[in-house]
């Protein structure tokens, strides 16, 4: 894998397992009786949910855990932009760039959350680990669809979702998070 994901700082998330997520990796494959394999997606939100980011450790260690090549885990952590490889600001700001948002001005959001939290909004996104600010409270990025076509632009800020965004509203949102 390495030669596919800039490494992490720090040490192996693998190595500081704590007993609560290793429980609730264990309850959730019991979902899965007949293919652990579709465990898989479960265990890397656990995992990036108590992480932030899934590490080279980590895609090995869940897809030891569920009997797989670690290709197998790469190949969604890698596919699915909802999973990072490195770590993201504390506060993670998503913002949808499918059709409904696009003509509503969610690129134009997604500019104005960059310069409020001090990021270059030129810095790419879709693919990359997304730009963080410099003192590492915010990461902004363009997601696919947040399914709420109907309040365009949406962001999803950490878990709370923000529906129909001006560019001048995004000091604001990004306040509430202070």
């Amino acid at each position: 894998m390495s030669t596919h994901a800039a490494p992490s700082a720090g040490p192996r998330q693998a190595d500081q397992i704590p007993a609560d997520l290793l429980a609730k990796i264990d309850e959730a494959v019991t979902h899965y009786p007949v293919s652990k394999r579709s465990a898989s997606l479960p265990l890397l939100h656990l995992w990036q949910n108590h992480f932030g980011f899934v590490d080279e450790s980590g895609v090995e260690w869940i897809a030891k855990r569920l009997d797989l090549e670690s290709i197998n885990i790469l190949e969604l952590v890698t596919f699915y932009p909802w999973f990072r490889q490195q770590k993201a600001g504390r506060v993670s700001v998503r913002v949808c760039r499918t059709l409904s948002c696009a003509l509503a001005g969610g690129y134009e959001v997604r500019e104005a959350f960059c310069k409020a939290a001090g990021i270059d909004p030129k810095a790419p996104t879709h693919g990359h680990t997304p730009p963080v600010s410099p003192d590492g409270k915010f990461s902004v990025e363009f997601v696919e669809c947040l399914a709420s076509c109907g309040s365009a632009p949406v962001a999803l800020v950490n878990d709370d979702l923000h529906e129909d965004i001006t560019p001048e509203g995004t000091t604001s949102i990004l306040g509430k998070y202070n």
